[in-house]
């Protein structure tokens, strides 16, 4: 797990950071859809719909040798069959602010608040039941630090930070286990450090954007060592002023959060994926 952590640590470098000064803005929104339709289809299939509307931009300052960047991303998407009715199939919230001043011309000083979380309840379905194991802020996280940001050019932002706060959170501790905090608490609290690195790049004369961000957290505790990831991405590409094709994917590992077997027990941590693709209506910015 350590040497595929490291190599997409190598392979992914990827973030905007504009040089002119003041402030400017860039981001993408909008709303996909899909539809498909069974008539006396003798291979078998499932009528459904799907749809999911998302947000992802960045307003960033630069003056002197200050520089300060905010990084929105937010899906939140559905789907529909006539057996299992609506459900959720996307939901994040996550939203990024980094306040450096300018040490040279590619490093900085650099404060982090970087905020993810959850808008809706999520359900782990069987065959006749439902069981809820997430709702609104639950689970949330929210990483505190100061550390050294490098951009070597106006796409790429490395950020590290030796000294990090993470914090853990359940707005209902009843799923407090779940996520790795004590019975009957709402917040687990962890000393570590921290790699951040994001990106946007633009392609084919602007039609075409790649937005990433991955961090990356160890604890300085006996978990030493383990490494929590989360890594988004987003790639869109403009058919016409309107209509945009999006690949997004999710790419998650942490340690405190075992997997659940259907009698109840507790299973070791495993990595995390989710992606969709749709074509649909958008606005870039």
């Amino acid at each position: 797990m350590k040497k595929t952590l490291l190599f997409l640590a190598a392979m992914l470098p990827l973030g905007l950071y504009a040089q002119e000064e003041g402030w400017n803005h860039n981001g993408l929104a909008g709303i996909n859809f899909s539809q498909t339709s069974f008539t006396n289809w003798s291979e078998g299939g499932e009528n459904n719909i799907a749809s999911n509307v998302y947000l992802n931009g960045s307003l960033n300052y630069k003056k002197n040798k200050l520089s300060w960047t905010n990084d929105l991303n937010a899906n939140y998407g559905q789907n529909y069959t006539k057996d299992n009715g609506w459900r959720k199939s996307l939901d994040n919230f996550n939203f990024a602010s980094k306040l450096g001043n300018q040490i040279n011309k590619k490093i900085y000083y650099a404060a982090l608040l970087d905020f993810k979380s959850q808008m809706a309840n999520g359900y782990k379905y069987s065959k006749d039941s439902k069981e809820l194991i997430s709702k609104l802020l639950t689970p949330s996280y929210l990483n505190i630090s100061v550390g050294l940001d490098y951009k070597p050019n106006s796409h790429i932002a490395l950020y590290y930070s030796p000294v990090a706060g993470k914090l853990t959170m359940v707005a209902d501790t009843a799923f407090a286990t779940r996520f790795g905090i004590d019975t009957e608490k709402h917040v687990k609290a962890q000393l570590g450090s921290i790699l951040k690195i994001n990106a946007n790049y633009t392609f084919f004369e602007d039609k075409m954007v790649i937005k990433s961000a991955m961090d990356m957290f160890t604890a300085y505790d006996d978990s030493f060592g383990n490494i929590d990831v989360n890594w988004d991405l987003l790639i869109g590409y403009n058919l016409t002023k309107l209509l945009t094709l999006t690949c997004q994917s999710t790419l998650k590992y942490d340690d405190d959060i075992k997997t659940f077997h259907d009698d109840g027990s507790t299973g070791s941590a495993k990595i995390q994926f989710k992606e969709m693709i749709g074509i649909g209506l958008s606005y870039k910015f």
